[in-house]
């Protein structure tokens, strides 16, 4: 299936080891941005209790939710740890510096 992608703004839009939210008919997705420039996106919500990742510390490939100190990995969306349960990654595409999300993926996860 063809991928529908969805420009969401500019890599220096984020904050390096930081993170904006982008509101999507789907939901609220959280993209971050690591030290080392890589970019993921993620439901914006924890497992846990719903706590809004994008205004979690960036650490690594991980998240750390706000508010009960959840780690949540980039590239899967599961909580690392003792912790369990994951949100979904969605696909993200940097095209020199651009940035694109797949929210074909969102659909079909959400159907």
């Amino acid at each position: 299936m063809d991928m529908n992608w969805i420009a969401i703004g500019d890599l220096s839009d984020i904050p390096l080891r930081g993170a904006r939210c982008v509101k999507t008919p789907q939901g609220k997705i959280a993209v971050f941005r690591t030290a080392e420039n890589e970019v993921f996106a993620i439901e914006d919500h924890c497992p846990h209790k719903g706590g809004p990742l994008s205004q979690g510390i960036v650490h690594g490939k991980a998240v750390t939710c706000p508010l009960h100190n959840w780690v949540i990995s980039l590239e899967t969306g599961k909580a690392l740890g003792a912790d369990e349960g994951e949100v979904r990654t969605i696909p993200v595409l940097n095209e020199d510096g651009r940035l694109f999300v797949a929210l074909e993926s969102l659909m079909m996860a959400a159907e």
